[in-house]
């Protein structure tokens, strides 16, 4: 099952599904909120079901909201209309057919995002090329290619094959912010990861 085919079947489960850990998440709402301004022009790609996005939009400008999954971004839209958040759209995109304009945003967002992707470094140069100069790349990665014998070698491969897990690539940190510094960025702001936890990296360009 292809990546978009999985997370439409799956996109009223996900809209239900709370927060694994929701103090680090607020934690990260807060990093994020820390690079916004009320002339902020935001695309965050990934964007599920808006959650995020839509926490975000009382703080910045303007926010585009991108998935793979049609299925997500009804959900999304349906969920900003009940807010009245009226600063948010949401359009089915990825990163490689996204069509925008370089230099054009303040901030891109790839939450829990980049190891879903078939080619994480082109992600990364996009990302770098649509943000303005001093623009800010927020990024939430797991990177399950640094456990060592991890089970998910095994486990995932077989969720594929029931229709229980999207593609995945397994990267590890180490190459991850290898890509990051090729692609011109440096970091900026770095949160301290527990074991499991994916790597929160803000990136600036």
């Amino acid at each position: 099952m292809d990546a978009e085919s999985f997370w439409d079947k799956n996109a009223e489960k996900y809209a239900k599904s709370a927060v694994r850990d929701e103090a680090v998440y607020q934690e990260k709402l807060k990093i994020t909120r820390g690079y916004l301004t009320p002339e902020s022009r935001v695309l965050e790609f990934g964007c599920g079901t808006g959650t995020t996005a839509l926490h975000h939009a009382p703080y910045a400008g303007e926010i585009m909201g991108t998935d793979i999954s049609s299925a997500m971004i009804e959900i999304a839209r349906n969920k900003a209309k009940q807010s009245g958040a009226d600063n948010v759209r949401f359009e089915q995109a990825t990163f490689e057919n996204f069509d925008g304009e370089a230099g054009s945003f303040d901030v891109v967002l790839a939450l829990n995002l980049l190891h879903l992707l078939p080619d994480p470094a082109g992600a990364i140069n996009k990302a770098y090329d649509l943000l303005k100069p001093g623009g800010v790349f927020v990024t939430g990665t797991a990177c399950l290619g640094d456990v060592i014998l991890s089970p998910w070698r095994i486990v995932i491969p077989v969720m594929r094959l029931f229709g229980k897990a999207p593609p995945v690539t397994y990267l590890k940190r180490k190459q991850l912010m290898a890509d990051f510094l090729t692609a011109g960025f440096t970091v900026d702001h770095e949160m301290p990861a527990k074991k499991g936890q994916a790597a929160f990296i803000v990136l600036r360009k």
